[in-house]
Formats: C-alpha cells, sequence, structure tokens
C-alpha cells in the first residue's frame, strides 16, 4: 500500500509539472504572438493603424514595445510616417530650446526623487534622476500657470522609464498632465470625488460603512487617486500596465474611478480586517494587482452602473 501511495504521488506530480510545463509554453505563445500583432502595425511604411493599435493596447503592451506605442497614443508621432524623421527632429530641437533652470525648484525635485527611487529600483541611477529634474522643470517652465507638487515626479516615472529619449517623455508626459487639466477644469476634483462617493456608497456599500465607522479620511485617498491617475499609490508594473489601456481609450478620465470601485471591491475583505491605520497604509501603497481582472471588473462595473442609470431616467 506504501509502495502504491507513494507511486500514486510521484504520478501527481509528474503530471503537475507537465501541466504546468504547457501552461508555461501556452503563455510564451500568446506573448509571442502578441509581439508579432504589436509588430506589424509598428513597421508599416506608410500609415500607422491606430485604430487597431488602440485594440491591441487595451490589453496590455510588450515591455520592449510600451515607448513606442504611447507615443502613437498620446499623439506626439503622428500616424502618417512619411514625415517620421523631420518631425523628430523638430521635436529634440524644441527640447533643446526650452528653458530647464529653476534652482529652488531643483532642489525640492531631487529630494522628491531620491525618495521615489528608493520606493521604486527599476528608476534607480543617476541618469534618470537628471531626467527627472529635466523633464519637469521643461514642464513647468513652459507652463507657467502650474505649480510645482511632488506628485509629478510620479505622474512622470513611467513616460521617463518607458521611452529612450528624454524629449520624447517630456512630450508624452505634457500631452497627458494637459488632458488631465482640461479634464478637471469642467469637472472639479470636488465634484469628482463627490461623484466617486456616491458611486462607491452605492457599489460597495458594506466597505464604506465600515471605513466610516473606522474614521479613515476618505477625502485624503479618493482625491490623490482620482487626481494622480494611482501614479502615487500603485506598484510601477501595475501602473504601466494601466495606462496601456488608459491611452488606448477615448475617456480614460470617464472611466478610472470605476477602476478604483474595481480596486476595492478586489480588496474589500482584506480591508474588512484592518484598522484605521492598517487601511490608510493599504490604500496609500497598494499591493501587487492581478490588472487584467481589474481592468475587466472595471468595465462591468461602469457597463452595470449606466444601466441603473437608465432604468432610473426610465422610471422617472
Amino acid at each position: 500500500m506504501i509502495q502504491l501511495s507513494s507511486h500514486s504521488t510521484a504520478l501527481g506530480r509528474a503530471q503537475s509539472q507537465k501541466d504546468e510545463i504547457s501552461r508555461t509554453m501556452s503563455d510564451q505563445d500568446e506573448l509571442l504572438s502578441n509581439l508579432n500583432d504589436f509588430n506589424e502595425i509598428l513597421q508599416s511604411e506608410v500609415y500607422v493603424d491606430l485604430d487597431r493599435l488602440r485594440i491591441l493596447a487595451r490589453h496590455g503592451i510588450p515591455d520592449q514595445l510600451r515607448g513606442e506605442v504611447w507615443k502613437y497614443l498620446l499623439g506626439v508621432q503622428e500616424a502618417d510616417r512619411s514625415k517620421e524623421l523631420s518631425r523628430s527632429k523638430a521635436r529634440s530641437e524644441e527640447y533643446e530650446q526650452i528653458d530647464k533652470v529653476d534652482p529652488e525648484v531643483a532642489k525640492r525635485i531631487r529630494s522628491e526623487v531620491t525618495r521615489y527611487q528608493r520606493r521604486v529600483r527599476q528608476l534607480e541611477g543617476k541618469v534618470y534622476a537628471a531626467a527627472f529634474e529635466n523633464v519637469i522643470l521643461a514642464y513647468l517652465n513652459t507652463n507657467r500657470d502650474v505649480e510645482y507638487n511632488p506628485a509629478l515626479i510620479s505622474l512622470c516615472a513611467p513616460f521617463i522609464y518607458v521611452l529612450d529619449k528624454e524629449c520624447d517623455a517630456f512630450f508624452c508626459f505634457e500631452r497627458m498632465m494637459q488632458a488631465i487639466e482640461e479634464f478637471y477644469t469642467t469637472n472639479t476634483i470636488k465634484e469628482r470625488v463627490a461623484n466617486f462617493m456616491t458611486l462607491f456608497r452605492y457599489v460597495l456599500p458594506e466597505l464604506c460603512s465600515y471605513f466610516e465607522d473606522e474614521e479613515v479620511d476618505l477625502n485624503e485617498w479618493v482625491t490623490s487617486w482620482l487626481q494622480n491617475l494611482l501614479a502615487k499609490e500603485m506598484r510601477f508594473d501595475d501602473l504601466l500596465r494601466l495606462w496601456d489601456s488608459y491611452f488606448a481609450m477615448m475617456d480614460p478620465l470617464n472611466f478610472h474611478p470605476f477602476v478604483c470601485l474595481s480596486i476595492l471591491r478586489n480588496a474589500k475583505e482584506n480591508l474588512e480586517d484592518l484598522e484605521q491605520s492598517e487601511i490608510r497604509t493599504v490604500l496609500l501603497r497598494l499591493p501587487n494587482l492581478n490588472m487584467r481582472m481589474v481592468i475587466t471588473e472595471a468595465y462591468n462595473l461602469r457597463h452595470e452602473t449606466l444601466e441603473r442609470q437608465m432604468s432610473e431616467d426610465g422610471d422617472l
């Protein structure tokens, strides 16, 4: 009986290893197919099919192509490739002419970058530190109505990481910041926080009540989550994956609250076991997330909410 049991156990382990190898090979085949699909679009000699690129990007972009794809999605690189080299040269020349000097702000940037680099190891080193300083100072000096905020470091970081050229990182960062600014000009952050809290109470009433019982400062984390697109709170790799989907969308800032709700729904059980200070820690430094699941659930939540609104409007 003992020999038979040992033999069965060995067979079970062998089958498990075989299944794991099969899953790994399947994942690798999927990644290779995905990479080939992106390359087919990007290697077009005349015109990059932006519609097809957006469809693919919503499901994640291969690491080695992310920077190039983001440039197209953000409109920094145009789909028409006939003048690609001349436009790239013009961007470099324009960036070189931008003032990147402000000793007082530079000192604050360096201090915040040092703290950021201790947390995000992918961006360690003097080269990245110099890029942070140059890009953010260039942005502030070309947008005089914007004041320095430490959150700019987290918002800028993905572009510095995925783009080879500093000037491309600047123009992509500027495009995103302008979109955020335009959005909150017509939808104030105060209004967006109020709308989010309404959704939070509807979608996750028990968790919302628990936060209130624990006297969790809702404004503190909700404002940051909404205004900074989770750049400060999310693990860096998860943030890159999330922004792949955002840059591929026509309305990412309207979709963003549902991503926030999806994260809360997935973390609900864990959060309800924590006390106030522990909840705050988790909300301001999110754990690793299954981004495919988070984004899929966010789509479902938005669909459910729209259906509910249509139903309520019909009852009036």
